[in-house]
């Protein structure tokens, strides 16, 4: 089992269906720890390895990064998976995805500012804090 955060691209652009729907504004809606859905696009024209992220609503909130892609890609035609929405930061989105079985966990910042907004507050913003998954061989790309 294990588990890794990925970056969420292309939440500006907007969705193909007849709606134009927002992914940004999809994004503002997802709470922390909410199920999302990734789908592999293997037809996609831009991209034979894209893997869109879609939210528990089905709206399409953008793409698993390309460098991260091919691999999260297989992993998923190979393992079990779970994959979460972490968080909206400035130009990116994240979600929180764990391969072998299980829910993933969010990391302490999202958990401490999901409290922070049960309480009826904003917790204070701190773009320094908020930290991906180090890069590493054992992730590939």
């Amino acid at each position: 089992m294990d588990e890794l955060t990925l970056s969420v691209v292309g939440i500006d652009f907007p969705n193909a269906d007849r709606s134009k729907s927002n992914r940004r504004m999809e994004l503002l809606v997802c709470a922390p720890g909410e199920p999302v859905e990734l789908r592999r696009e293997s037809k996609n024209p831009h991209d034979a390895n894209a893997v869109a992220v879609f939210s528990a609503r089905g709206v399409q909130v953008g793409y698993v990064s390309a460098e991260r892609a091919p691999l999260i890609g297989r992993r998923m035609q190979q393992e079990e998976h779970a994959v979460v929405f972490q968080a909206l930061v400035g130009s990116m989105g994240y979600v929180r995805i764990r391969f072998g079985g299980g829910v993933p966990a969010l990391p302490d910042l999202v958990e401490g500012e999901l409290a922070a907004r049960s309480r009826g507050r904003a917790a204070p913003f701190d773009p320094d804090a908020f930290y991906p998954d180090p890069e590493g061989p054992e992730w590939g790309a």
